[in-house]
């Protein structure tokens, strides 16, 4: 019974539920949202790696020639007091 953790027809009681829920016409829709958010996805990773190639020889030359910066000293930060909102009132 368990020699195999997904058979056939696993497949289709979870396609069943997945069509009950969302509906025949949304999952069209929802296919092609996630194709666009892959290609999105991939073309972005692959612009940040051209971009990181290039930029890796450049980087290496460019600290080498730059000076360093000094540090910048920490400042404090006081909070105004609040007025004081006690009443005095006689009874």
């Amino acid at each position: 019974m368990l020699r195999n953790g997904l058979e056939p027809w696993h497949l289709l009681v979870v396609l069943a539920v997945i069509i009950l829920l969302f509906g025949s016409k949304k999952l069209p829709e929802m296919a092609r949202g996630l194709g666009k958010s892959m290609r999105i996805l991939k073309a972005e990773t692959k612009a940040l790696r051209d971009e990181d190639t290039p930029a890796e020889s450049a980087n290496s030359t460019a600290a080498s020639t730059e000076q360093a910066r000094p540090a910048v000293a920490p400042t404090n930060v006081t909070k105004a007091e609040e007025p004081s909102t006690k009443s005095t009132t006689t009874a």
